[in-house]
């Protein structure tokens, strides 16, 4: 593949609702293109773009795929993105560092879950969209009921650029709207086209759809429109619709519509064709960063000339180290060189660029502005880091992925699983930033966090795969605490003669609750009250070391206490047997028989969630909300079709919300969750977590 400047290049991802046909259409796209002899199957595993061994087992992409080829006198750097909202970090971050989307809609199926989150994203990321409304030859298939969803759901923008001859098994090609011609399937299935005469029972229909394009073309400019109202639809040069066409996707006034089948391999030509025409070249996209010498806001044009400026954008972690997948936004990266990792302030060595197509890797010297490609081997970068030049460190706005909103535990399966556990579980998160880990303090267990049970079911089955590391994932204990609601005293003396030199502490502690404050680090305020000397300052440890040991194995159901207030307020002291383990002892069973007494109290942790749900959603998620113990505390609606509830629940009743929402939504819902605060347990619920707790002790002895 030769060269190509800024202003020749097209990054495009593909987006859609799971089954939509993006891979098949991927794959149309590069057959018509001859970037591949013929077209791989989904359900064989044999496409170019699901080449992993998970994609091939299910049959469905769950990672990011970029699939370059050449049309005419462009490039398309064509990137496949998964549907399923589990894999939703490699939509972020393919919206981040695309010139245009094209969001597919099945025709018979419409607008979908997964239609309406590459759209959210794509308008929150401001990318260029059009949308192909794939699967005209199905059954049931209906173009027209599609634009109208498109509409309703997405924007009044959606105005097709063609529409279809026929549908179903009548489905014969696509009549464009601009040329006024009728593009008709080859008999070869090949990507290949016969080009004809409108039908003319299809005349009036053209005709009519083609002025509800023009409309939306001339209200681009003052100029055309001016133009349009004087002498209708002929005054208007093809070229003159063609500059208002793209000043209209770029601005997001017109999101264009193109029709076909990926699997007859119709229409795939003419949305090449518009993609080049229309979407804007990576040459058109100027890009902020931050000078980080001068901590200015600095714009980069996509010249070779201008300072070097690449995101990496995926990073891929195997047994043989890193891949990292980048586009270059500014300057060039040539082989054999160094980069500056603006993050680390490290020089990266560079030694073999890689343009990549699916799982092919082809060797090049230099990839300039607006290209992707990948390098091997760097030590020091990850995803989200920036490539500039030595002398002049530079920093892109990162990608912003989705928040977990799933948590499990992580159980390897045996000894040399836990010995490799933390290498593996670092790898994933090199290559998925949508993944966090931390240890619960408490229980000891690995907390695995992701966007829902189908992410890091995925997960395990890449770390055995790629580490050979056995993993469960399974729900994590809800980390209860315990407290106290009231104040109380109690004395203790540990007294211990054993023949040679004995043990004595005499200790009486005041105990009381402390207001609930989820940023106080340490749970214990501890203080000496003691008058007169009766106990000296030097025990004064070893009894704080004793409350801590009561403290952290609990009164009630084995979970810490927190949140309390102790004071040593008197106690005794012997010449020659008081010692630190005495006291140290004195100090704990004073402890418990103090906090026994002050009225003990199991805790629960509480979450905030921000729930976004379709309108006709809102008040059943407000519903199913009061059976989980949680308070709603607002209501939104956003004047879009979408609701925003907030509210307050405890963990133990929203473990698998990520999984219960889409449900009960139909998978258009989403949520994001915080922590919040702890609250006590309702009575109700008190018995079972302590018969829980005395299990658990009586199955360990």
């Amino acid at each position: 593949m030769r060269a190509y400047g800024p202003e020749r290049i097209h990054n495009i991802g593909i987006f859609g609702h799971l089954g939509s046909g993006k891979t098949t259409l991927a794959e149309a796209m590069l057959m018509t293109a001859h970037a591949i002899p013929r077209m791989g199957r989904v359900e064989d595993g044999s496409t170019t773009s699901d080449y992993d061994p998970d994609e091939a087992r299910r049959g469905m992409s769950v990672s990011l795929s970029v699939l370059p080829l050449e049309w005419h006198d462009d490039k398309v750097n064509l990137i496949d993105v998964p549907g399923f909202a589990d894999f939703a970090g490699d939509m972020a971050a393919t919206m981040r560092i695309i010139d245009g989307a094209v969001i597919l809609l099945d025709a018979s199926g419409g607008v979908e879950v997964g239609t309406e989150l590459a759209w959210e994203m794509a308008v929150q990321n401001k990318v260029p969209r059009l949308l192909f409304v794939n699967k005209l030859d199905r059954d049931n298939a209906n173009f027209y009921r599609t634009i109208e969803q498109a509409r309703e759901r997405l924007d009044a923008a959606v105005i097709p650029m063609q529409i279809p001859i026929g549908s179903g098994k009548d489905f014969k090609g696509v009549i464009s709207l601009r040329q006024q011609r009728a593009w008709l399937i080859s008999p070869q299935h090949d990507g290949g086209f016969v080009e004809a005469d409108v039908p003319a029972e299809m005349n009036d229909l053209m005709h009519e759809w083609r002025t509800a394009l023009i409309d939306k073309i001339a209200a681009t400019n003052d100029h055309l429109i001016e133009r349009y109202l004087e002498g209708g639809e002929d005054a208007l040069t093809r070229e003159e619709l063609l500059i208002g066409l793209r000043a209209g996707i770029a601005d997001g006034s017109i999101v264009p519509v193109f029709c076909g089948s990926a699997t007859e391999v119709t229409g795939i030509a003419q949305l090449l064709n518009g993609i080049v025409d229309s979407i804007p070249s990576a040459a058109r996209k100027p890009v902020s960063a931050t000078d980080l010498t001068s901590g200015e806001e600095m714009t980069l044009r996509a010249a070779s000339d201008e300072p070097l400026s690449a995101l990496v954008f995926k990073t891929v972690s195997d047994t043989y180290g890193r891949v990292s997948y980048f586009r270059v936004y500014s300057g060039e990266i040539r082989a054999n060189s160094t980069a500056l990792n603006s993050r680390t302030r490290k020089e990266e060595r560079i030694a073999h660029i890689y343009s990549v197509r699916g799982k092919e890797q082809t060797e090049v010297e230099v990839l300039g502005a607006g290209d992707i490609g990948v390098v091997t081997k760097l030590t020091e970068t990850a995803t989200n880091d920036t490539l500039c030049a030595p002398g002049h460190p530079l920093q892109l706005t990162p990608i912003t992925f989705p928040t977990a909103s799933f948590i499990a535990t992580v159980k390897p399966h045996s000894r040399a699983d836990l010995d490799k556990l933390g290498v593996a579980l670092g790898r994933m998160i090199e290559e998925d930033p949508t993944l966090h880990t931390n240890r619960d303090a408490q229980t000891g267990e690995t907390l695995l966090s992701g966007l829902g049970e189908s992410h890091l079911a995925l997960i395990a089955e890449r770390m055995k795969r790629k580490f050979d590391v056995s993993i469960d994932i399974e729900l994590p204990r809800i980390p209860y605490r315990e407290s106290i609601r009231g104040r109380a005293e109690a004395q203790y003396r540990h007294k211990k003669q054993t023949g040679g030199a004995g043990q004595f502490a005499d200790v009486t502690l005041r105990v009381e609750a402390l207001a609930p404050d989820p940023t106080r680090e340490d749970p214990l305020e501890f203080v000496n009250e003691i008058v007169g000397g009766v106990i000296s300052r030097g025990f004064m440890p070893a009894i704080e070391k004793g409350v801590r040991e009561a403290m952290a194995e609990g009164l009630l159901s084995g979970n810490p206490l927190i949140d309390v207030r102790v004071a040593v307020i008197d106690g005794k002291e012997h010449p020659v047997d008081s010692k630190e383990i005495a006291f140290k002892s004195a100090g704990k069973e004073a402890f418990k028989l103090a906090a026994a007494k002050a009225h003990p109290a199991i805790t629960e942790p509480i979450y905030h969630l921000e729930i976004i749900v379709p309108d006709q959603f809102a008040g059943d998620i407000m519903s199913d909300m009061s059976t989980r113990r949680g308070r709603v505390q607002g209501m939104l609606p956003t004047g879009t079709g979408k609701t925003v509830i907030t509210a307050q629940a405890p963990l133990a009743e929203i473990q698998r919300y990520a999984t219960d929402l889409k449900g009960m939504t139909q998978g258009r819902g989403r949520f994001s969750m915080t922590f919040e605060h702890y609250d006590d347990v309702p009575s109700h619920l008190v018995d079972a977590i302590i018969a829980a707790h005395k299990k658990e002790v009586e199955a360990a002895h």
